[in-house]
């Protein structure tokens, strides 16, 4: 958690948590989006994409690689990313929720 320090904007009123609850969630929510949005985005599809450009795109070969192989292998990691993003977001709103929660003041 020591890459989310507390840092101050130039309008000098936020921070981000980099211990407790709050700093942990928002933490595990910039992993979850690097290694499950990112990352499978770089390892799986654009080098599927890149290999698919490549192809001749009248050849039966192509055709048989796109439905046997290409839709399947791709729509599977499109839903990992789908999945790693909507667990990001809300690791990241309950961490924001959290924080908010220790700064609230009775008034």
């Amino acid at each position: 958690m020591a890459a989310l320090s507390r840092w101050r904007s130039r309008s000098g009123g936020c921070f981000v948590p980099s211990s407790g609850p709050a700093g942990t969630l928002i933490g595990a929510a910039a992993l979850v989006y690097l290694i499950g949005c990112f990352g499978v985005t770089v390892v799986f599809n654009v080098p599927m994409n890149e290999a698919l450009a490549g192809m001749d795109l009248s050849s039966g070969a192509t055709r048989d690689y796109w439905s046997q192989t290409y839709v399947p292998r791709w729509t599977f990691w499109n839903s990992v990313r789908t999945c790693a993003a909507a667990l990001s977001a809300a690791l990241m709103l309950f961490g924001l929720l959290w924080m908010t929660q220790g700064q609230a003041t009775p008034t």
